[in-house]
């Protein structure tokens, strides 16, 4: 079976490029519902207190699911090949060590992190940063033995590691094990804890399910003073690296896998049948593209006008219609959205029971509404995405996606690691200033770099550059 789920593909790309653009919009011009739900313009002061979501919010939670979704792909196929639980466990524990290096040393080499004003010297450590991460996440190209390649790679992490507390910062900073990127820091607990998880239920939805509530109990047991919940809760051998709080993004990353089950078993079922799909399938995908793509939108934006018992109303409308649609669901691809659909269904009605929890739908501190309202959604996402990927298969059109989401660790770092230093040195930068005059042009800004982020990432998709872990 060699076919992809480029529906997959296509969803992780959409996250990546969709962080990239968030990051390089212009602040203070916007519309609030541009930016973080409770980092409002003009100020973007942080209020913890400040519920909603917009789509920034989703951006995180959906690279979080479609890392889930993955899980069958990569473990369950080298599970089916008889490799061993305890090397499958240590390279997930490689993998986290492996992107915790990675947000650590990403973040040294921020140029407003290496000075202040940035000047040529930031810039260029940037750059050489930048390329630096080549030989430590890809596989060189080149006929070699293997002990070659590990030799490569391991010369580069100590290059990189004695770049890292040998280079001067900004403002008398120095190197630190606990300043990171907290996106690949969370990305890399997942890893590991998400990974192992699968290894030890891939046969088990429900055992999978059932540790997610212990989770819950323990985090919401740990506010009891003097429990062991709480000392669980706050044990941490390495807080640079590990907290108990992380694991709640579990509840996104383990749905996640779910998903992937579905689209797994949706490709064995395709592998065998040799027929093509069946009309009933195109009268349906129509409706579901609406359907699907209209509920990310209107829980966007009544959730974040505050407009609950109508979101509540209209939401509950638009699954009532799907389910009844799937009701009957025969073909292979029907069996898939139907699995998709239902499931998003419960974990969006769920998280809108919990809305009024913890004092509304809040990405940070996040809150039980925030983990299954964005699973929810994301299953919709990836059923929509199914539907023109895969099943219409609008290759040319999603390329953009289904490369980015092939090579996210270039896309996520080619902006501020190579774009912008370069642009700097050929004294572009100044001219970004002209896009703060107002909210158009604020928001091309955002458009143009991510769209340079983007063909970077496809470039290197294209020759086959692939960062991995």
């Amino acid at each position: 079976m060699n076919q992809r789920a480029y529906a997959l593909d296509a969803l992780r790309g959409y996250a990546i490029i969709t962080m990239v653009l968030s990051a390089t919009i212009a602040f203070g011009i916007l519309p609030a519902w541009m930016y973080h739900a409770q980092e409002p313009p003009p100020s973007h002061v942080f209020n913890p207190a400040l519920p909603g979501l917009t789509w920034v919010d989703l951006v995180f939670p959906f690279f979080l699911f479609a890392m889930g979704a993955a899980f069958p792909f990569s473990i369950g196929k080298r599970i089916e090949r008889g490799e061993n639980q305890i090397r499958l466990v240590w390279d997930a524990v490689k993998r986290g060590l492996q992107l915790t290096f990675f947000a650590i040393f990403i973040q040294h080499f921020y140029p407003y992190v290496l000075s202040s004003p940035q000047d040529a010297r930031s810039w260029g450590l940037a750059l050489l940063a930048f390329a630096l991460l080549f030989p430590m996440f890809m596989r060189i190209p080149l006929k070699m033995p293997a002990w070659a390649h590990i030799g490569i790679k391991l010369l580069a992490y100590l290059l990189a590691f004695v770049l890292m507390i040998t280079v001067k910062y900004a403002e008398g900073r120095t190197w630190s094990l606990g300043f990171s990127n907290i996106i690949i820091l969370l990305l890399a607990n997942m890893a590991v804890f998400g990974s192992i998880l699968y290894i030890l239920t891939r046969k088990n939805r429900w055992a999978r399910i059932a540790v997610l509530i212990v989770f819950m109990a323990i985090s919401l047991s740990a506010g009891t003073e003097g429990s062991w919940a709480q000392a669980v809760f706050n044990f941490t051998p390495f807080p640079w690296m590990y907290k108990f709080s992380y694991l709640k993004y579990l509840f996104i990353v383990v749905p996640g896998s779910i998903a992937g089950e579905y689209l797994m078993e949706w490709m064995i079922r395709r592998s065998k049948e040799v027929a093509l799909p069946v009309v009933s399938d195109r009268r349906l995908s129509v409706p579901f593209l609406i359907l699907t793509i209209g509920l990310i939108i209107i829980n966007l934006y009544f959730l974040e006008s505050r407009l609950l018992v109508a979101n509540l109303i209209v939401t509950a409308s638009f699954l009532t219609v799907g389910c009844y649609l799937l009701k009957d669901a025969k073909s292979n691809y029907q069996k898939l959205w139907k699995d998709l659909f239902y499931a998003g269904s419960y974990l969006l009605i769920l998280g809108l029971c919990f809305e009024s929890y913890e004092g509304g739908i809040k990405k940070d501190p996040s809150t039980y509404s925030y983990y299954f309202v964005t699973s929810g959604l994301a299953f919709m996402a990836l059923l929509a995405l199914n539907i023109l990927c895969d099943f219409y298969g609008y290759v040319r059109s999603t390329k953009f996606l289904v490369m980015s989401g092939q090579n996210p660790m270039i896309a996520y770092a080619a902006g501020d690691l190579l774009i912008m230093p370069v642009a700097s040195l050929l004294g572009i930068t100044p001219l970004l200033s002209y896009f703060s005059v107002n909210p158009w042009l604020g928001f091309l800004r955002g458009v143009i770099i991510t769209a340079i982020a983007v063909l970077v990432t496809m470039f290197f998709t294209r020759i086959k550059w692939f960062w991995r872990t």
